[in-house]
């Protein structure tokens, strides 16, 4: 038990005699206690950091003797420098073809009015139709289970947007980040990352070497 003691005496001082003084006795068992209770209580409910992750899809890399499929409803953006988002729709064509020109990058920021918009204004036509499934879901119309189910199928539909992140070797890792946060905020069907391409890579090298 832990306890502070005073001891007491008394005596004779200069022949007059004084009272005898108590001992005094203090208890501190309960404060101890009592800073267990608290150490304890702050350890258990405290919150402590938890690793953050992002969850990315990666394809599965073609057989070598097979040919990539063309993507016809997809759209690229290439990382690089100094925050410098390029992008292009479609197949890559290093060369003019029966199909269509050669592929030439256009460049966007990550600006409000920029990238934010450019996906809003690809993504509204699937945001309408979920739009338009939430007001049933609202009205009771659609189950939870039917509502989200549907709404994944929209997002999936081969008609929805395919969105494919690529990097050179001087882009930055917050911004690969910020495409994919603004991907997410404008709940887009679907997003990959994957190799840049040497055709891609040396038309991002002549962009950020002309600008």
């Amino acid at each position: 038990m832990a306890e502070i003691q005073e001891g007491g005496g008394g005596g004779h001082k200069g022949g007059k005699k004084r009272a005898k003084k108590q001992s005094t006795r203090i208890d501190m068992t309960p404060m101890v206690d009592l800073a267990f209770l608290l150490l304890t209580f702050f350890v258990l409910t405290a919150t402590f950091s938890k690793p953050k992750s992002m969850e990315l899809t990666f394809p599965a890399p073609p057989p070598p003797d097979q040919k990539p499929d063309e993507i016809k409803k997809g759209i690229t953006f290439l990382l690089s420098k100094d925050n410098r988002i390029f992008y292009y729709e479609g197949q890559f064509r290093a060369a003019p073809d029966e199909k269509g020109p050669a592929t030439e990058l256009k460049e966007l920021s990550f600006d409000q009015g920029s990238l934010h918009k450019y996906l809003l204004d690809k993504s509204k036509d699937m945001h309408e139709r979920i739009k338009a499934l939430d007001a049933k879901h609202q009205a009771g119309q659609l189950a939870d289970t039917t509502f989200k189910r549907m709404v994944r199928e929209v997002k999936a539909d081969k008609e929805s947007y395919t969105y494919l992140i690529k990097t050179d070797d001087e882009a930055t890792y917050k911004n690969v980040i910020d495409v994919i946060d603004e991907l997410n905020v404008n709940v887009v069907g679907k997003y990959v990352m994957v190799d840049i391409l040497k055709p891609e890579y040396d038309l991002v090298k002549a962009k950020v070497g002309t600008n």
